[in-house]
């Protein structure tokens, strides 16, 4: 018995370094995604900007001033939506990695299941581990002396 006990926490070792590296690379893809919402954002400056200082004909091909102002903010809230992603992402591979707040990488897990085909495949994998006994018994805090 006590030989499967080691072996139960040898694959319970590997398989959360496992999970806590695929929420570090999950975590890294969604950064660099999130650089996109810059790129939009400096689209819209580059086009206000352009608006603002051309000199118009009246022809009334000149698109309106907002349109720039629209890329900023859509690039922005972007930006803001897809780094908070990535944050999370980054903080659930670190709470594996340390086997604390299994709720917190739980919810994730959810989030990410929502990501087809990685995010679901992690997600499901980061619940079929995270929900074993002894894996749930190294989240559980340790009594202090």
């Amino acid at each position: 018995m006590p030989e499967e006990n080691d072996r139960q926490a040898i694959l319970d070792e590997e398989h959360l370094r496992l999970i806590s590296l695929g929420y570090m690379i999950s975590a890294g893809v969604a950064g660099f995604f999130a650089l996109f919402g810059l790129f939009y954002v400096l689209i819209g400056v580059v086009t206000t900007f352009a608006l603002a200082h051309a000199p118009h004909q009246g022809s009334g091909d000149v698109p309106p001033a907002f349109v720039g102002l629209f890329f900023v903010a859509f690039g922005a809230v972007f930006f803001l939506i897809a780094g908070g992603v990535a944050f999370a992402r980054f903080q659930a591979g670190r709470c594996v990695k340390r086997r604390k707040s299994r709720t917190f990488c739980m919810v994730i897990a959810a989030i990410g299941c929502l990501e087809f085909p990685y995010g679901t495949a992690l997600g499901i994998l980061s619940f079929i581990v995270l929900g074993r006994p002894s894996v749930v018994r190294q989240f559980s805090p340790k009594p202090g002396p």
